[in-house]
C-alpha cells in the first residue's frame, strides 16, 4: 500500500485506503467527494478544520 503523507490529497488518500473515510468524517470533513477534496492535501484540510495535522496523521495511520 502506498504511503499516505500530509502532502497527499484527500482524493488520493481515499483511493489508497478507503477505510480512512470515517476518520475524515469524524473530524468534520463531510464533503469527501467534493471537487476541492480532490486537490486539497490532508495538511490543508487539517488546517481548515482546526486540527493538528500530526493528530490527523496518527488517526489515519491507526486505520492501517
Amino acid at each position: 500500500m502506498a504511503d499516505i503523507t500530509k502532502e497527499t490529497t484527500i482524493g488520493e488518500a481515499l483511493r489508497t485506503n478507503p477505510d480512512i473515510a470515517p476518520v475524515l468524517m469524524e473530524i468534520g470533513m463531510h464533503c469527501l467527494g467534493c471537487p476541492s477534496a480532490q486537490g486539497e492535501t490532508l495538511e490543508e484540510a487539517a488546517m481548515v478544520h482546526g486540527i493538528a495535522v500530526d493528530d490527523l496523521m496518527a488517526k489515519i495511520a491507526a486505520v492501517g
